[in-house]
């Protein structure tokens, strides 16, 4: 109680503090850098990453464009080539030029090289940037490429898309909090008990956002998933918390007449409850940090992070506001939505065989669709963006005019001999999907002396201890098709040079697509097992945690089998995510009911009663906190045009529901159900099954 009474009593002094640290927490979060390329977060050891860096360190590269001029004279693409040699972080542009003057008509250069830079309508030039993919400086040079070449001039590659995902976020993320925001202001007024309080409960819930998204400074970068759900998911989390406040607030209000003990006694209750509630969640959100993919680390720490804030202003910031608009908030109390739920509570436990059969028959097609969704994810982060974008039209006219969907980097010793490297180019081009494989031996044939070559050529394609090669695929990267080819090219690549690397954007997703798999094993096991033990803790019981934990997977299964069945598809990162946030953030409601069934047992009555009784005092906070995670994360699902972030809202505000209706209906008839073991197996409970038992006997006699 001193804790609470210390808040109290310094409730003027705290809201000054926090208005004074959302200065520095604002600035926090405009300085704090957002990364755009998922790709980064790939494991450092891994070839593809390794090779990435090789070609930094060797060739001074790093990201990779081609771009296509449509119906433009070779005159003018010379000319708008030049400009952009000149452009900052650009290393090289390779055109045809590069390798002949323009004096000589494209008709009589070799067909290969003709082949590589034109078709009927179209030219293309490939930019080599000396920054890497997702770098400010490179996506800065990719804008000005487009800004220079204009309308007929469309760019590819990873830095393109990272450019137009940029703008996309930046120009959404208001408005992703803005709805989520209005969804759950118009939730809370309809069924909390005042009109004034729901946006008391923003105030708070506001400032811990910003300090959330300010101290993310520290952490040096973000992921733009993170930035864009960590607001949104940090609201829908610990609304809860301050409607819990709220409640207990008005039950002491009405026994004591000192408004400022009453929220003491508040204060310490609420203390209690919600470190044992957001315990689970951030348990959830710790789990992702064990993902090799690292993106998982950093929207596991943000929002783990989050949560902690949100309970600290919880029990600090929101009671002091409370305390300060006291008299308003009283005369803006009204009747809530939600009345007494006892009635309905008793007919649901009357027709709990219904439940037990009706989840039985839900289990083998919810799991069914949960696996085969799951094989179903895509990793082409290029489909989280609308087909109108310029990154996708740019791809699409690669694909359409030069029958180049994807392009992979070779990196090779410099010392292996040109005679091989031939040899190795030619094998690789009767690959399926590969359009074609150059190098300077296949550009320049053997009839022309080294010494010919041009020295802008040798150092873009050589350097003192690599050669780089280039291979066009027709195949999209993360399709079964190209992982496929790379499996065949690596064959190749490492009978000639056992040191050789495959790297590109395809290769990337490939090792992605092995990884997140992996992910998803050890994410969901960490997740569970840390709940599991949570749970046995706080229930001191070895069924209940499995009786909980069941409920709230089969939501998920659920959730996540819904794609298959509809004929959708998800981010691989998707389910990853939402099986933990779901988890995490869910199995809270059966806690709490769960808790008030066993008080009520150890009270004295009887299965029926005592879970008729805690399904009544719950259905309200399950009903306010299940559709508070489903107003804040809705509205952003609808509005994205980042598919990525839609499916993940989407998902997280199905899964709020199911998870809601789950433990209404389906958790109180599994405690009726296995009522007898739940008393033997749990501390505490013991002495009432056999008072149970003495019961039934008496009664059949």
């Amino acid at each position: 109680m001193k804790f609470a009474r210390g808040v109290v009593r310094l409730r003027v002094p705290i809201l000054v503090l926090t208005v004074i640290l959302l200065i520095p927490a604002v600035l926090g979060m405009v300085s704090t850098r957002v990364n755009y390329d998922m790709l980064t977060y790939l494991p450092g050891e891994i070839d593809t990453v390794v090779g990435q860096d090789q070609l930094m360190e060797e060739f001074h590269k790093g990201a990779f464009s081609f771009l296509i001029f449509e119906d433009m004279p070779e005159k003018q693409v010379a000319a708008l080539k030049q400009q952009v040699e000149r452009i900052d972080h650009v290393d090289t542009v390779l055109w045809y030029d590069s390798l002949a003057d323009l004096s000589i008509p494209m008709e009589l250069l070799p067909k290969d090289l003709y082949q590589t830079f034109n078709t009927e309508h179209s030219t293309m030039m490939a930019v080599f940037f000396d920054s890497s993919t997702s770098a400010d400086e490179t996506m800065e040079a990719v804008e000005q490429i487009r800004a220079v070449c204009g309308k007929q001039c469309f760019v590819s590659g990873m830095t393109a898309l990272v450019v137009d995902l940029r703008n996309l976020c930046e120009r959404e993320e208001p408005i992703y909090v803005g709805l989520a925001v209005l969804m759950a202001l118009i939730a809370m007024l309809l069924l909390l008990d005042n009109y004034l309080i729901p946006f008391v409960f923003l105030a708070s819930i506001g400032a811990m956002i910003l300090m959330n998204l300010g101290t993310n400074y520290f952490l040096g970068e973000i992921s733009y998933i993170t930035k864009a759900l960590s607001a949104v998911l940090q609201l829908a989390v610990t609304m809860d918390y301050s409607i819990f406040l709220w409640h207990a607030y008005q039950e002491q209000r009405s026994r004591c007449s000192d408004r400022l003990e009453a929220m003491a006694q508040a204060i310490h209750n609420t203390l209690t409850s919600v470190v044992g509630s957001s315990v689970t969640t951030i348990a959830g959100f710790i789990a992702l940090c064990f993902m090799s993919f690292t993106l998982g680390r950093d929207l596991g720490l943000v929002m783990a992070k989050g949560v902690l804030l949100g309970v600290i202003g919880c029990v600090t910031v929101l009671p002091a506001l409370i305390l300060v608009l006291d008299r308003p908030l009283q005369k803006l109390s009204h009747r809530p939505l939600i009345l007494r739920t006892g009635k309905l509570a008793a007919r649901l436990v009357r027709i709990f065989p219904v439940f037990l059969i009706l989840f039985a028959l839900i289990v083998v097609p919810a799991f069914y669709g949960y696996t085969k969704a799951n094989d179903e994810v895509y990793y082409d982060l290029g489909k989280c963006l609308p087909e109108d974008i310029n990154y996708a039209v740019s791809r699409s006219k690669l694909s359409e005019e030069f029958d180049v969907a994807s392009t992979h980097m070779v990196l090779v010793d410099a010392d292996l001999p040109a005679k091989q490297v031939r040899a190795m180019l030619d094998e690789m081009e009767q690959v399926d999907g590969v359009k074609y494989a150059v190098g300077l031996e296949s550009l320049i044939g053997d009839r022309i002396p080294a010494e010919f070559i041009p020295e802008r050529l040798t150092s873009t394609l050589r350097s003192e201890n690599l050669e780089l090669l280039l291979i066009n695929s027709r195949y999209l990267p993360a399709s079964d098709a190209v992982n496929a080819q790379i499996d065949e090219l690596n064959a190749i690549l490492k009978r000639y040079d056992p040191s050789g690397k495959l790297i590109g954007e395809a290769p990337c997703m490939k090792d992605m697509i092995s990884i997140s798999g992996h992910d998803f094993q050890v994410v969901t096991a960490v997740s569970v097992a840390a709940i599991f033990l949570i749970i046995l803790f706080v229930e001191k019981s070895l069924t209940l945690p499995l009786i909980l934990i069941a409920v709230i997977e089969v939501g998920i299964f659920i959730n996540l089998g819904l794609p298959h069945y509809l004929g959708s598809s998800m981010s691989f990162i998707t389910p990853i995510c939402i099986s933990t946030i779901q988890l995490g953030a869910t199995v809270d409601y059966a806690i709490l009911m769960t808790t008030r069934y066993k008080a009520g047992r150890i009270g004295g009555k009887d299965r029926k009663a005592a879970v008729t009784t805690a399904l009544a005092a719950s259905i309200p906070s399950i009903l306010v906190s299940g559709t508070g995670l489903f107003a804040a994360t809705f509205g952003v699902a609808l509005y994205s045009d980042i598919e990525i972030i839609s499916s993940m809202c989407m998902l997280m505000a199905r899964g709020a529901v199911i998870s809601m209706l789950l433990v209404i209906l389906i958790l109180p008839a599994m405690l009726l159900l296995f009522d007898r073991v739940i008393c033997k197996t749990t501390l505490g409970m013991t002495r009432v099954e056999k008072h149970s038992a003495e019961t039934e006997a008496l009664n059949h006699a």
